[in-house]
């Protein structure tokens, strides 16, 4: 059973910064494209970062490139956002995802396994 388990979610001043974590279960880990999207009340789920684990390839979504960095620790099976001068418009539920399924990494329909999420909410 492959399970992806989000931590680190919480309530932050505009400025301020998180990191959140991502702790994959019954799944390879290594080599896999691995992605963090996030999902405000009434808004499509967006994709924020996306790493190909065991590499250096990243990429960012226009709204965070600069801000966010995603990192993983493969001896962990954990991904990691890294999110720095955090803004009210990064109020959301963040999910990680993994099993691309070859499609756009940044499109949350091209992953097949989520997380249950982790709420950020930044007050100005």
């Amino acid at each position: 059973q492959v399970l992806l388990v989000e931590s680190g979610g919480d309530s932050v001043q505009a400025g301020g910064s998180l990191r959140l974590s991502c702790v994959l279960s019954g799944y390879t880990f290594s080599g896999k494209l691995m992605g963090w999207f996030r999902q405000a009340p009434g808004k499509e789920r967006e994709g924020v970062a996306y790493i190909v684990t065991g590499s250096t390839t990243t990429n960012y979504g226009a709204s965070v490139k600069d801000r966010f960095t995603i990192s993983e620790d493969s001896a962990k099976k954990t991904m990691y956002l890294q999110m720095n001068d955090l803004k009210p418009e990064d109020t959301a539920m963040y999910y990680c995802a993994a099993g691309w399924l070859g499609r756009s990494p940044l499109y949350a329909s091209s992953y097949k396994y989520w997380g249950q999420g982790t709420q950020v909410t930044v007050s100005s």
